[in-house]
């Protein structure tokens, strides 16, 4: 199964969180599945560490190597992901978790979140 992980729980899983329940690392870790980070991520996890709002415990150039030492895949942002984002409806105005959603739609991904204004989209959510 192909599933794109949403940031926080990402973040849950790497930096060894305890939000991060026994079923979703096994799902991260199965592999069986085929697990994506978006770049989209990447950038919001760089711009929240850049204003102080998110603590990696390491440079974030180490922590970026960290990810693709793991195993981790990013996916890229494709024109098709910009044009799925067009057609949203805004429920959310999150622009990190729009992408996100537009991507795993574009994809057909399951899409791997905690965040409950996932489910107001006609994409496949996986509860983490």
């Amino acid at each position: 199964m192909k599933v794109l992980i949403d940031t926080h729980v990402f973040l849950w899983f790497i930096l060894g969180q305890r939000q991060c329940s026994t079923s979703t690392r096994k799902i991260i870790e199965s592999p069986a599945n085929n697990c994506l980070i978006s770049i989209a991520s990447l950038w919001e996890i760089g711009i929240k560490h850049a204003l102080g709002k998110l603590e990696l415990h390491r440079p974030v150039e180490e922590f970026f190597e960290a990810i693709r030492n793991g195993g981790f895949v990013t996916m890229p942002i494709e024109p098709a992901h910009i044009l799925e984002l067009s057609r949203l409806p805004l429920h959310h105005r999150d622009p990190f978790d729009r992408m996100l959603i537009s991507q795993a739609k574009a994809e057909g991904m399951q899409l791997l979140t905690a965040d409950p204004h996932f489910n107001r989209y006609k994409v496949s959510v996986l509860k983490a």
